[in-house]
């Protein structure tokens, strides 16, 4: 219980300062620390991020903290990407420690894009960027549908160093991107993970509190520690969700798949 609410206290400070960081420590959470099947862990991670990534998107809405414009051009890729991601792991194409390395593989390249520093726009190349963010779009809604997780921490680089947005106006449009693509993703993952909703309280209730904290601190710390810390803990989950990845991996069976609730059929 500790655990659960100490993570979601991080989890829902993240997502407030940064439009980014829940999945990042709760997959991790989820499967390392508390050793939950991905076929759990996965839609779990899944339902937490979108729940805390609305709490945060209504204040950031009220503080005009959204880019409509890039949110289009990455979300409705992103939406095509999660439908589909999510469409090879419900059908077995994506094996569990391949969910895993991906997200590791992911981690790392989002921190080595928040450690750059973002050049100055060109607008001869302002057509490029927007090709790039489809393209970017597309994969984090991928890993969005294969492993679970926001993508904010591949969003938010994106809208940093291809759409040329502020940190604070970054992590806003972050918010609703990974709100429309963790929903997408839950719905065609196709299973509902019952036996693992109790610990839903105690990661709600820490998120909570971290949003709180996190309104708070989001307009006292500056943007380079911002993204220095981001790029902190991408480093930890990418070393940790790698190691997982090299662990045997338990594989579902159709008893298994039996277990799991489904989305009731119209």
């Amino acid at each position: 219980m500790l655990l659960l609410l100490g993570g979601g206290v991080l989890i829902g400070a993240l997502l407030a300062l940064l439009g980014a960081g829940g999945s990042i420590l709760l997959l991790p959470l989820l499967v390392t620390g508390l050793a939950l099947p991905l076929r759990e862990a996965v839609p779990l991670s899944l339902l937490v991020v979108l729940i805390l990534a609305l709490a945060n998107l209504i204040p950031a809405l009220q503080q005009r903290r959204v880019a409509w414009r890039p949110a289009l051009w990455l979300g409705i890729p992103a939406l095509a990407g999660s439908w589909l991601g999510a469409g090879w792991v419900r059908s077995g194409v994506i094996a569990p420690s391949m969910q895993l390395m991906l997200f590791a593989l992911a981690a790392l390249a989002a921190a080595w894009l928040m450690l750059r520093q973002p050049q100055a726009s060109a607008p001869a190349r302002q057509r490029e960027g927007r090709i790039q963010l489809l393209v970017q779009g597309l994969g984090v809604g991928l890993l969005t549908g294969i492993a679970g997780v926001g993508g904010g921490f591949a969003i938010v680089p994106a809208l940093v160093l291809l759409a040329r947005l502020p940190m604070t106006l970054a992590s806003g449009t972050s918010l609703l991107v990974i709100s429309a693509s963790s929903l997408m993703a839950l719905v065609r993952h196709g299973h509902w993970p019952a036996a693992s909703l109790p610990l839903l309280l105690p990661l709600l209730l820490g998120g909570g509190i971290g949003i709180l904290l996190g309104q708070r601190w989001v307009s006292r710390v500056s943007e380079r520690r911002l993204r220095q810390g981001f790029a902190a803990l991408l480093l930890v989950s990418a070393i940790t969700t790698g190691l997982e990845a090299l662990q045997p991996q338990p594989q579902s069976t159709e008893a298994g798949l039996r277990i799991s609730t489904r989305w009731p059929e119209a």
